[in-house]
């Protein structure tokens, strides 16, 4: 009976290895994410701004921003333009529930000055640009609206994919969330995404016969 169980054991261990590669492979990031070249940084839909930091998200949407440029390896593109990413951020208030608002012209911008060590950028949006996200068929409301919010406690970053109606209705590609992970100087989230891409672009080893 110890000989049938300890073969039994073997048995399983042999097919629980190759189903454990196959499920990290498939947490790989995709062709065209590996293939982007242009990315628009955007405050999520979703998003709030706690009425004691009311421009909280914009200053979390600059801070990424200037991470990527220093990066280098995406192009930032302005509002309407077309681009191969969209990244979604939110800045996470530390409590559950708290005075917000929402809606109206704080979270809009016409254009952009960011400069970094590697250089400046400038930026102008031509016009209102077309939504990210379906808004559905209830009624529209352009106007800041007050609230209570119960929302995230910590920020959120969230990679989308580009050239697609509505990108924003679709699950994200990758996600990073973590306690002012979108401040600088460090930008936690776009470090933790460029070792994303960077593990994802690293030669995968050959497969054994």
């Amino acid at each position: 009976m110890t000989a049938r169980l300890s073969s039994l054991v073997l048995l399983v261990a042999l097919l629980a290895g190759p189903a454990t590669a196959k499920d990290k492979k498939k947490s790989s990031l995709p062709e065209y994410v590996l293939r982007a070249t242009t990315v628009l940084v955007v405050i999520s839909p979703e998003a709030s701004e706690p009425v004691n930091q009311p421009i909280a998200n914009a200053t979390a949407r600059d801070s990424v921003e200037k991470a990527l440029m220093q990066w280098g390896r995406l192009r930032l593109v302005m509002a309407g333009e077309e681009s191969d990413l969209v990244i979604a951020v939110r800045t996470g208030s530390g409590r559950m529930v708290q005075p917000t608002i929402k809606g109206g012209p704080i979270d809009q911008r016409p254009g952009t000055v960011q400069s970094t060590d590697g250089g400046i950028r400038i930026g102008g949006q031509q016009g209102q640009p077309p939504p990210l996200s379906n808004p559905g068929a209830g009624p529209p409301q352009n106007g800041p609206r007050m609230g209570n919010e119960v929302g995230a406690s910590e920020d959120t970053f969230e990679v989308y994919r580009g050239g697609v109606q509505d990108p924003l209705d679709s699950s994200p590609v990758w996600r990073y969330i973590a306690k002012d992970c979108l401040r600088e100087p460090g930008v936690t989230a776009v470090e933790e995404f460029r070792k994303a891409i960077a593990k994802a672009e690293q030669p995968q080893p050959p497969k054994k016969p």
